[in-house]
């Protein structure tokens, strides 16, 4: 119902920079929360920024003064701007959107990921 297609993921090395984007198409009316998340190998997937409609910022400790999130509701785009990049932060990266169904529901759809990895 909500299809989500995320680029900008690729091969960087320590102390570079990339740049995420994911954009929402179908039906995305009542469009919340906006985030990225991401899962490493033998991990569980982890939080890693979200971004209310407001534009109101919340990120992970391990990513914050490093990463970047933004939005834009006329585009139903959400971008994750990667400065700074370590290994650790080497994982498939999703992309995630909320959608308000009444005022207590509400369903989660996922981006198919994409790769980040930060080696030298």
């Amino acid at each position: 119902q909500v299809q989500l297609v995320e680029s900008g993921g690729g091969l960087v090395q320590p102390g570079g920079s990339l740049r995420l984007s994911c954009a929402a198409s179908g039906s995305i009316f009542s469009i919340g929360v906006m985030g990225w998340y991401r899962q490493g190998p033998g991990k569980q997937r982890e939080l890693v920024a979200t971004i209310t409609n407001g534009g109101s910022p919340n990120y992970a400790d391990s990513v914050k003064g490093r990463f970047t999130i933004s939005r834009d509701n006329a585009k139903n785009t959400v971008h994750l701007q990667m400065n700074s990049l370590k290994p650790e932060d080497t994982a498939v990266y999703y992309c995630n959107v909320r959608r308000s169904i009444s005022q207590y529901q509400w369903r989660d759809y996922w981006g198919q990921g994409t790769q980040v990895t930060v080696s030298s």
